[in-house]
Parts: C-alpha cells; sequence; structure tokens
C-alpha cells in the first residue's frame, strides 16, 4: 500500500503527453492482496502490450485519483461511492467485473459470543457490548464503507479502547487483528489468501448485507482530457471478457479449494448496479 500512495505522490498531475503504452489502474488493496492482480495484469499485458501500472490503495483513494484523472480505469467494491462518482461525471462505464463477499473473523474463541448471531447488525452489537477488540481499516474503503454501514445497521457508534483504527490495506489489518486477538471485516478472498498467516476464524458470513461487488470504470477523458483513455478502455474491457472472467472463476481454487471471486460479467450482477 505505501508503495502504492508513492507512487500516486510521484506521479502528480498527468503530464501533457501520457504514456500511451501505459495504464494507471487504481484499485482497493484486495484485488492485490489475494494475487488477482498478479494473474490478471500479465495476461492483459502479453495480449496487449500495455504495461501496467497498478495503484492498490482503499476504494475511496481509488475513486478519488480517477476523478482527478491521475489514473485511467478505476477497479473498486463500494456501489454508492462509485454511483456517486459518475453521476458526477468524471468516471464513466461502470460495469460489473465479479463478487466475493466480507466474513466477520476473530479470535477461535470468540469472546464476543457471535457465533449463532442472526446476522451482521447483531454480532456488531455483541462485539460492542462486551467492548472486544475490534480493527478497522479506517481508511475510507470500500471495506470501511461496508463497515460503518453495519454499525449504523446496529445502532451503535464505535467508540473506545477497544476499537481500534489501522490506516492500513486488508491483508495488513488482518496480521493486526490477529496479533492483537481482535475481530475485524475483511473481505473473504484476502482472508484466504493470508489465512495461514492468522490466528483468526471465519465467525460470521452469508448475511445478505455482506455482498461485495466489484465493478471497473473509465476515467472520463471529456472530463481529464490527459488520460490515456485507450488504455484505460483496453483494460477495463480486457477485465469484462471471457478470457479474464475464466481467470476470475477459478482463481484460487487449487491452492485453497475454492474461487476468491466469482464472475460477473454480462449477468445481472448479484450486488446490484
Amino acid at each position: 500500500m505505501v508503495v502504492g500512495l508513492l507512487l500516486a505522490l510521484l506521479l502528480g498531475p498527468r503530464a501533457a503527453a501520457p504514456q500511451e503504452r501505459t495504464v494507471l489502474l487504481a484499485t482497493t488493496t484486495s484485488t492485490q492482496d489475494s494475487g488477482l492482480l498478479d494473474v490478471l495484469v500479465p495476461l492483459f499485458e502479453k495480449k496487449t502490450g500495455y504495461t501496467v501500472k497498478a495503484i492498490a490503495v482503499g476504494t475511496g483513494q481509488s475513486l478519488a485519483l480517477g476523478a482527478r484523472g491521475e489514473a485511467d480505469v478505476v477497479l473498486a467494491h463500494a456501489p454508492e461511492l462509485e454511483r456517486r462518482y459518475v453521476a458526477e461525471g468524471n468516471l464513466t462505464n461502470r460495469r460489473p467485473v465479479m463478487h466475493n463477499d466480507f466474513i466477520l473473523v476473530g479470535p477461535p474463541a470468540d469472546p464476543a459470543g457471535i457465533r449463532g448471531a442472526t446476522g451482521a447488525a447483531e454480532a456488531f452489537r455483541r462485539i460492542a457490548g462486551r467492548q472486544a477488540r475490534f480493527v478497522s481499516r479506517g481508511d475510507n474503503s470500500g471495506t470501511h464503507n461496508k463497515e460503518q454501514t453495519l454499525w449504523k445497521a446496529a445502532a451503535v457508534g464505535p467508540k473506545g479502547r477497544w476499537y481500534l483504527e489501522s490506516g492500513q490495506g486488508m491483508g495488513v489489518t488482518l496480521i493486526i487483528a490477529s496479533e492483537k486477538g481482535a475481530y475485524t471485516l475483511t473481505d473473504r478472498g484476502t482472508y484466504l489468501a493470508f489465512q495461514q498467516r492468522l490466528r483468526l476464524a471465519i465467525l460470521l458470513e452469508g448475511d445478505a448485507p455482506l455482498l461485495n461487488p466489484y465493478h471497473v470504470m473509465e476515467v472520463n477523458p471529456a472530463r481529464h482530457p490527459k488520460v490515456n483513455a485507450a488504455g484505460g478502455k483496453a483494460l477495463a474491457d480486457f477485465l469484462v471478457s471471457a478470457e479474464a472472467q475464466e481467470v476470475i472463476r477459478t482463481f484460487g481454487v487449487e491452492r485453497y479449494g475454492q474461487p476468491l471471486f466469482f464472475p460477473d460479467a454480462n449477468t445481472a450482477a448479484p450486488g446490484g448496479g
């Protein structure tokens, strides 16, 4: 994540003559931490001759980079926030790519007693009621936005020494939660990728509000004429292509025994529009 932020700072305003064979992808840390980008990006580069520079930060930062014209294409997972940027005209052609789900993980002993909770809101109320340690990303990412929505549904304003903010990506946040014996909300893909390094168990899953859809958006060249619009469109088109969707469908199965993501292109995406 630090590398991604440094890249964003070094890039600054886009040069007057963009590097036409370089595509800047602003994306959430989960696509990098899960290893999915390590598979998809080389395929795209080999197929098209473009070089991709991925800036992996929280979804809020990814969308902001795109809105400022400091990226060519954005892959994010915060539907409400995404729709706002598209409505403002800075991002365009929003398309579903894939989904997985959020899960609530924590120490196997489950000190807050959330196993068997009827849903995420009840689980969050139990955590707050017991003041059990909880590590939030606190970074305006898609995961952080989802977490805040769940606290609101639980009618809880989390604060106090039990509630910690990492300010980091999902992988680092999981490691911190594991070290502190704390609960956290995570996307399933990153959890599975880091599972062998963690002392955290899945304690709540399958609740409808935990669905986690990803969409790709191109930066609008009418607003930001210096972006590599052709490259951004090429990468967006690739992500929803049959080839990329097949990679997504099988990614993680060999290593984890289950896919980390499910393809959504050209379907009625479970996460909504």
